[in-house]
């Protein structure tokens, strides 16, 4: 897979449409850079801009975004609701696909290396970037604002990580750094800015100062008032959604309304935010409300919902979410051809895709069989009495469906890391030493993507059990070939399991997997035979 980082340089500039449109064009004329969001504040007067590329590609758009502004934005003049140090706030950088936090350190070091050299202007580090505790969060680095920042520059403790401590008035200066995804996240209240604040204080990580810390850990916050709507809002940046998720910050927010008699109105996000960020709403309002969601699109219709993501302006999921936005620069997918591209794939003159993607694709189809004839019999007043028992068979048939799914191309995958390794020079006894290494590395992979499928696949029998004894009877053959795809998806993993272990060099290892494959393949038949007859005995 491509390597892909994500940059979203924030510039102090959100109500001259001249000036964000010549930045957006100088990021969208950079080859292979990808502008996904625009996202424009006039209170703030800041606009967040949300880009993607290769870790090469990526530099060049935030250098010709910055150069873009540099004429343009003056700071002199500058007012806005939101703390900034310079006319390119902040500009971080986070991996997105196939790239690490070092790899993205690298790349923002190289970018305020090469701005400070550019532009003459300073540059600070920040997050994953910074060596320095003092200096790591942008807090720290913004104290005292662009206002301050003259007087700032002459203590050596603020000394720039690139560029001359000189003080630039037309621009400030630039924070440049790694970071996790950012949810910056505003809460809509019909208060004063000074409730909203108040609550803020409540909310964010350091609260109201040491002897006083706020409830919500990863989390910053002010409370400000939104002139073009005329309300208050709390404004969150969630720096860890994994520590405190976007919709814990929005529960809070509610109680602490709730108790000085204010009222919430809805939220919204600025830029774009991950999908997981959307389904762990989705996934909490599920549990809580006592609901059942199996799709995708409706979990995101449910969060966006109850977290009131469209109050002030409509949240379209594919222009918001970075998943979304970047379906189109996927590879080739086996899963995203049609049928009879697939079909015809296999049928070409090449070894890949072969059995694995099929076993893997005849198993997703047997899963899907059974979630099918599940969604078939729930919901149905002939079938009612069953409704509990279908609500607790679904989700996870339906998960594992979608699990299997992503194997199709895994088994692929695996096989040409093999051949790639096998590509790798062996003139010489080092060389032959890496190779041999990459070969056994990629030929485990090789066997343990097919020996998950197997183990995925003889996970679903006591799903599929339960099904077939009291599902829809008029899906009984449905239940029939379903029973049979898993099994044939088990045994046709365990043959690429098989034939994959005669290259592994390590004895204990190949008859241990060996022996887990066995096992598998004779779970399989047994479930097979035993499903087939309960089915066949079955009338009703």
């Amino acid at each position: 897979m491509p390597k892909i980082i994500e940059c979203v340089p924030n510039f102090s500039e959100g109500v001259d449409e001249t000036i964000i449109s010549a930045i957006s064009a100088s990021v969208s004329a950079t080859p292979g850079v990808t502008l996904l969001d625009v996202d424009p504040g006039k209170s703030t007067n800041r606009t967040v801009f949300t880009f993607v590329g290769s870790p090469e590609t990526i530099i060049e758009g935030a250098l010709n975004a910055a150069k873009a502004a540099y004429p343009l934005i003056d700071m002199r003049k500058h007012k806005g609701e939101h703390p900034r140090l310079g006319a390119l706030d902040v500009c971080p950088f986070i991996p997105v696909q196939d790239v690490t936090v070092e790899e993205c350190v690298q790349v923002s070091k190289q970018f305020g290396f090469r701005l400070a050299q550019e532009l003459k202007i300073p540059v600070y580090l920040y997050g994953a970037s910074s060596d320095r505790d003092y200096r790591k969060t942008m807090p720290q680095i913004r104290a005292g604002e662009y206002e301050g920042l003259e007087e700032k520059l002459k203590l050596p403790e603020w000394a720039p990580d690139f560029g001359e401590a000189t003080f630039v008035p037309s621009w400030g200066a630039t924070v440049t750094g790694v970071r996790k995804f950012l949810i910056a996240y505003n809460i809509n209240m019909l208060s004063t800015k000074e409730q909203a604040h108040r609550i803020a204080l409540n909310l964010r990580e350091k609260g109201r100062g040491e002897n006083e810390p706020g409830r919500l850990k990863a989390c910053q916050g002010i409370g400000w008032w939104l002139e073009e709507a005329n309300i208050a809002q709390i404004s969150l940046n969630m720096t860890d959604m994994d520590v405190t998720p976007m919709h814990v910050a929005y529960e809070e927010a509610c109680k602490d309304a709730s108790e000085l008699g204010l009222a919430v109105t809805g939220s919204e996000l600025v830029g774009l935010v991950p999908l997981q960020a959307i389904l762990d709403a989705a996934e909490f309002y599920m549990k809580k409300e006592g609901l059942m969601v199996l799709d995708e699109d409706q979990k995101v219709h449910l969060a966006i919902n109850r977290l009131g993501l469209s109050t002030l302006s409509p949240f379209n999921p594919s222009e918001r979410i970075i998943e979304y936005c970047l379906q189109n620069t996927d590879e080739d997918l086996l899963i995203q051809k049609t049928v009879a591209d697939f079909v015809k794939s296999v049928g070409a003159r090449s070894a890949a895709p072969g059995g694995g993607s099929v076993s893997a694709l005849v198993g997703a189809l047997g899963c899907a069989l059974g979630a099918m004839v599940a969604k078939l019999t729930y919901g149905k007043r002939q079938w009612e009495h069953l409704d509990k028992q279908m609500r607790s068979l679904l989700p996870p048939l339906h998960k594992s469906m979608l699990d299997i799914i992503v194997m199709i191309d895994a088994d692929t995958n695996a096989f040409n890391d093999f051949f790639e390794a096998m590509k790798l020079p062996k003139a010489t006894d080092e060389e032959s030493a890496i190779r041999n290494t990459a070969m056994q590395k990629a030929i485990v992979t090789a066997i343990n993507v097919p020996m998950g499928l197997a183990k995925k696949l003889n996970s679903l029998w006591e799903l599929l059990d339960q099904v077939s004894q009291v599902g829809n009877i008029n899906c009984k053959s449905d239940l029939q070939v379903a029973v049979r795809c898993v099994e044939v998806g088990v045994q046709g993993a365990v043959h690429n399991v098989n034939i994959n272990l005669k290259d592994l060099k390590d004895p204990e290892l190949r008859d241990q997997l060996q022996q887990e494959a066995t096992k598998q393949a004779e779970k399989a038949v047994c479930m097979r035979d035993e499903l087939l007859a309960k089915l066949e005995a079955r009338n009703q």
